[in-house]
Formats: structure tokens, C-alpha cells, sequence
């Protein structure tokens, strides 16, 4: 059954007559999805299923777009945002994003999430020239500018990030023996490449175990991955799973150097389910604030967001990454969105996205901004490492930038 959600339902009106009334109304330009009155936007998100957990960031999105339509909508237009349910797997996604262009008619299609998912459609979209942007979904290919000028990552690629733990590694455990718990998909290998480019054969991998985002646990690979005699953990798995094998690990005793990667890092979300105590000394990377972290209490934009979830997600989790995560990309989006102007047309959209300079967004940690351009389709390239220690995140260490080839 689809999963469809109106945060706007708008009233039909015969915009494009106004299109004609004079000489300032006729400079106005749109495709289908746009008027004088609304931008259409459609996404596509799990709900349910395996990697349900990050359904909250689509409902942050909607509630975003709400708070933007109460104060006036974007150059006077109310958002009319459509989300589906695509459940995590690809040949749904395939389905959704064809009703999403070809039924709604919506301008753009934003924050799909999941790496299988945006490969799957990643292909449809360039071709009907239909913006698949800010993917939620740190994968290397999804920053082919040249291959497929419609689809844009936002978040900072996987390879990048897995080159970030390595210089961890090589600095503080550089005799260690390195076990891989990976999802078996472009996400998974990617960060698994990342890792291994940066050690550069200097650190032993004794295993790496594959799982498939169907399996219903992996228990047997955190036990096959003690016994091979790692003492360094790399945790590639999404939130379901990545805090099932922090259970697994803590039931069999096994403590190695946890490194948990980026989108499994919600306290809220995969901590808290996984055990508080048993998630100790757990290392990540981060670009966001944690919203649990005390050394924000004061900060403005930490309050600008528990105001904006008390009024607009009451029921939404305070704790959780994935809730800063949809304010912020949404944030993105209403940017690019302020900067094509009365220009409405798709290709104007990845124009504008493709040129994003020094964009300040409150949630993201301080030193890191977003950065795009018509060669570069990589927004953020920057992080910080962090520790968890049985609360809360705590960071260390500069801003590393994670750009491709640094």
C-alpha cells in the first residue's frame, strides 16, 4: 500500500493567465510542478521497513516546508510537498519517482533516501531531466556532474569519510587488526574503499563480513568477526542494524575500537536502542550539532531548532541526528529555491544548486559550510571527529576536510 503524504494541499488556480497580465509578470518562467502560487516537491523516503528509522527525516522536511509556507511561502509560493513510502527497497523507489514525475508533476524530487534506492532511479530522472537533488545518501556516484547533471548528493561522501577513520587509525592504533561488518551495496563498498585507500595496506584487515539490508540480524557476522581476532571495529550499517551489532558485540564481550560510521550516529535513534552504557568510547564523525550535546545549551541555532520542533514536531525526537538533519537539507533546499528566483524551471534548479557559496546553516558544527559549484556536486566535504561517552557526543580534534583527493 503507498504511503502518501500532502503537507499543502493547494486549491487549483489558472496561475499562468496571470503569466500574461503585463510586462513584469511575463519575465516569470516555469516547467511543470511551478505556478505564481506553489513549487511541487516530491520525495521519497522509508517509512517502513528495514531502514524505517530514518522516516523521521522526512517528516522533519514536511514540517519544515510547513513552517515556511506559516511565514509567507518562498518568493510569495506555498510549498506542496509529497512524500512516499518506498519501504527501502529499489524497485518501489522506481515506482514512486515515476508517479511523483509523471502523475503529481512535481518540479523536482528531493532527499530520496538510500543508496539502492537513488541508483535505481538515478538513470530515469536524468533522463527525463527531472532534478534528483540533494540525495540523501553519501555515495561517491552520486557526484557524476558530467554523467548525471540532475542528481546532487548533499551530505559528505562515504569515501571521504572512511579516509577520515583511517588517519584516526594510523595516528592512534597503528598495530591494530581491522574486522568490516558492511551493508553489501555502492554504500557499504564505498566506505570500505575510503578505509582502505587511507591505510594504504598499513593496518591489517583480518575480515570483512557483508550483510543484506533483508537479514534480520547480524549476529552471526559480529561473532565470526571476534573470532577472526579484530580489535578494531568498523560498523557500516544502517541504524537497524548498526545497533544491533553494538548489542552483539557488548552480549559477547567482544570490546574492540568502535568506529560507527556517520548516518548510525543518532543517539536517539541507534544508541539509546542499542544501550547507552554499551555504546561507551564508540568513535564517529560529524558535521551537524548534536542536539544532546551540552556544549550547544546556549547556542542560538540549537534554540532557533527546539523551537522550531516544539511549534511544528511535537512528536519528533529532540535526540536524534536524523531530525537536524532534515531542518538543515531542507534549509538547502529553500536557498536554492530564494536564488532561481521567478525562474522555475528545472534546469535553473541544478543551476542554483551548482551554485551555493559559503551557505551558513545554524545546525551544521561551526567551520563547516556549503560549498557547490558547476564541476562540483559534493556540498559538504567537512567533518569532525567525536567519541561517545555514555551520554552524549563529544568532539575532538580540528574540522577535516574530506574532499576527494586531499
Amino acid at each position: 500500500m503507498n504511503r502518501k503524504t500532502h503537507w499543502l494541499i493547494a486549491p487549483a488556480v489558472a496561475a499562468l493567465v496571470v503569466a500574461f497580465a503585463g510586462p513584469v509578470s511575463a519575465q516569470k518562467k516555469y516547467d511543470v510542478g511551478a505556478t505564481d502560487t506553489e513549487i511541487k516537491i516530491g520525495n521519497i523516503n522509508p517509512y517502513s521497513g528495514p531502514a524505517s528509522a530514518y522516516g523521521q527525516i522526512g517528516k522533519t522536511i514536511g514540517a519544515y516546508f510547513n513552517k515556511v509556507n506559516a511565514e509567507g511561502g518562498i518568493n510569495g509560493r506555498k510549498i506542496n510537498y509529497i512524500s512516499y513510502d518506498d519501504g527501502y527497497s529499489p524497485p518501489k523507489a522506481v515506482e514512486q519517482a515515476r508517479k511523483l514525475v509523471e502523475s503529481d508533476e512535481v518540479l523536482l524530487v528531493f532527499q530520496p533516501l538510500g543508496t539502492p534506492s537513488n541508483a535505481a532511479i538515478r538513470r530515469y530522472m536524468n533522463s527525463k531531466e527531472v532534478p534528483q537533488l540533494f540525495v540523501a545518501t553519501g555515495a561517491t556516484m552520486f557526484g557524476d556532474h558530467k554523467g548525471y547533471p540532475y542528481t546532487m548528493g548533499w551530505q559528505p561522501n562515504y569515501q571521504s569519510e572512511g579516509r577520515i577513520y583511517a588517519k584516526y587509525l594510523l595516528d592512534n592504533h597503528p598495530n591494530g587488526k581491522i574486522g568490516i561488518l558492511y551493508q553489501n551495496d555502492d554504500y557499504g563498498k564505498d566506505y570500505v574503499k575510503g578505509l582502505k585507500d587511507g591505510l594504504n595496506g598499513k593496518i591489517q584487515v583480518v575480515a570483512e563480513l557483508p550483510y543484506e539490508p533483508s537479514d534480520p540480524t547480524v549476529d552471526s557476522q559480529i561473532i565470526n568477526l571476534k573470532a577472526a581476532g579484530a580489535d578494531i571495529f568498523f560498523n557500516v550499517a544502517t541504524p537497524k542494524h548498526a545497533a544491533q551489532a553494538i548489542r552483539k558485540a557488548a552480549e559477547i564481550g567482544w570490546k574492540p575500537v568502535h568506529l560507527l560510521n556517520s548516518v548510525s550516529q543518532s543517539v536517539g535513534s541507534v544508541l539509546k536502542p542499542a544501550g547507552l552504557e554499551q555504546s561507551k568510547d564508540i568513535v564517529s564523525a560529524a558535521y551537524v550539532k548534536d542536539p544532546t550535546d551540552p556544549s550547544f545549551k546556549d547556542d542560538a541555532a540549537l534554540k532557533e531548532w527546539t523551537a522550531f520542533m516544539d511549534k511544528y514536531l511535537p512528536d519528533g525526537d529532540k535526540t536524534s541526528s536524523f531530525t537536524v538533519y532534515g531542518y538543515s537539507v531542507a534549509q538547502t533546499l529553500v536557498q536554492v529555491l530564494k536564488q532561481s528566483g521567478d525562474t522555475l524551471t528545472r534546469e535553473n534548479v541544478m543551476k542554483q544548486a551548482a551554485n551555493l557559496k559559503n551557505l551558513s546553516l545554524g545546525m551544521l558544527l561551526p567551520g563547516i559550510t556549503v560549498n557547490t559549484g558547476p564541476n562540483d556536486f559534493f556540498p559538504i566535504e567537512q567533518m569532525q571527529l567525536m567519541k561517545f561517552n555514555g551520554t552524549t557526543w563529544d568532539r575532538f580534534g580540528p574540522v577535516i576536510s574530506g574532499e576527494i583527493g586531499s
